[in-house]
């Protein structure tokens, strides 16, 4: 267990309650294998996830939430969180230049 928390990144509330976890391990998959151009954008996904200024739930999967916050002009960075059982943790996170159909939940 120790290891386990030695290895969190961070581990953030959410607007909706929830708590999501990113462990260092799994950042370095996201970063040199899913989106390798968010190397170095630790910070903005943890912007994102705690002070997001749209959340969307995925139109594919329920427990899937889509958190934006803004980069620059006409761009976003989306952190992607699963809640399993009141635990969130990142799925991944990217650049976009638009915010994903999908129920809107906050801000209301």
């Amino acid at each position: 267990m120790k290891k386990e928390i030695r290895d969190v990144l961070f581990d953030v509330v959410t607007p909706l309650g929830f708590h999501v976890r990113v462990t260092r391990s799994y950042w370095q998959v996201i970063v040199s294998i899913k989106h390798p151009v968010m190397e170095g954008h630790e910070k903005d996904v943890r912007a994102a996830l705690e002070h997001p200024e749209e959340i969307r739930r995925s139109k594919a999967d329920a427990t899937v939430y889509l958190f934006y916050k803004t980069q620059r002009k006409d761009r976003w960075v989306c952190a992607v969180s699963k809640k399993l059982n009141g635990e969130g943790f990142l799925i991944t996170a990217y650049p976009t230049d638009s915010i994903k159909a999908g129920e809107k939940l906050w801000p209301k």
